[in-house]
């Protein structure tokens, strides 16, 4: 089965499809989303706009794991109801400011005022087409400034929230000592290496874009990964394997951009929540009669 799209170049250096939610990349990814779930085979025949080429056909396999990304995943109800599970990367404006000044002036050596005409530049469209899919996400890892240093604005200490949806089939959020409570929690002592600014965690219960949501929070760095053991042992519903399966996996990619901070963290923890999502719907349909699945 062959899908393709095709748009008509009137003039090749004026093409400007940029965040218009009319664009015809989110029905093929529908079409295909849909191939993919009924275990169809398909060539795929991408446009790609920017560089006004054709790629080559490719053969695209149903995986075991399918995974989309990208600016529309979730914009697009059709699609939405396609995935088994979403998650949203949500960048607070200050912490991406703080990181394009340091990416483009540093390395680039472009201007401040550049820089934050592009931010400017860009935020009509963030608003209107990319921030609202946020409130679809059945998980949501936010980053944002830290709190324990008043007025930071280099965003290199961050404050991450992992924002869990209630409800969703086959995921339990993960919680801090006792579901359902109000908690804060300062590790730092005895069994958690912590210099300035220290460490924060919290969690509780919110209501997060009108949905019902579990928030798990962790501000500021590890210094040793090592001892992030001490927190895992605080955590529940990891969906780990064995005991430390998460500070395993941290100290396997330490190297990893976040892996000292919530980002690296919650990443992790989410990489083991879709695993037994995974497992859990293998399991499901594997127990379903043949002529129920069919139906």
């Amino acid at each position: 089965m062959i899908t393709i799209l095709w748009i008509e170049l009137v003039e090749k250096r004026k093409v400007l499809l940029h965040l218009i939610q009319e664009l015809m990349i989110l029905i093929l990814c529908m079409n295909k989303l849909k191939l993919l779930k009924r275990v169809f085979l398909f060539k795929n025949l991408f446009i790609i706009m920017l560089l006004v080429f054709l790629d080559p056909p490719e053969l695209i396999k149903p995986p075991k794991i399918l995974v989309i990304e990208g600016l529309h995943p979730l914009y697009d109800s059709r699609v939405r109801d396609l995935l088994d599970f979403s998650v949203y990367l949500d960048i607070s404006n200050e912490v991406k400011f703080a990181w394009k000044i340091q990416r483009d002036m540093a390395e680039r050596g472009h201007s401040l005022e550049s820089i934050k005409a592009s931010i400017e530049a860009r935020k009509p469209d963030f608003e209107a087409y990319i921030d609202p899919q946020k409130q679809y996400a059945d998980a949501v890892i936010e980053v944002l400034p830290t709190q324990l240093i008043p007025d930071d604005n280099e965003g290199k200490i961050l404050r991450v929230r992992l924002i869990q949806k209630e409800g969703v089939k086959y995921f339990s959020p993960v919680y801090l000592f006792d579901d359902g409570s109000t908690i804060s929690w300062i590790p730092c002592g005895r069994k958690l290496t912590c210099s300035y600014p220290g460490i924060k965690f919290s969690y509780g219960p919110e209501t997060y874009k009108g949905n019902e949501v579990s928030v798990v929070e962790m501000d500021g760095q590890f210094d040793r990964l090592d001892e992030l053991i001490y927190v895992e042992s605080h955590l529940s519903n990891l969906s780990s394997k064995f005991y430390g399966e998460v500070t395993q996996q941290m100290l396997k990619h330490a190297d990893f951009p976040g892996s000292n901070n919530g980002t690296g963290l919650f990443q992790t923890i989410v990489g083991l929540k879709i695993r037994d999502l995974f497992e859990q719907i293998v399991a499901s349909r594997a127990e379903t009669p043949v002529g129920a699945a069919k139906a």
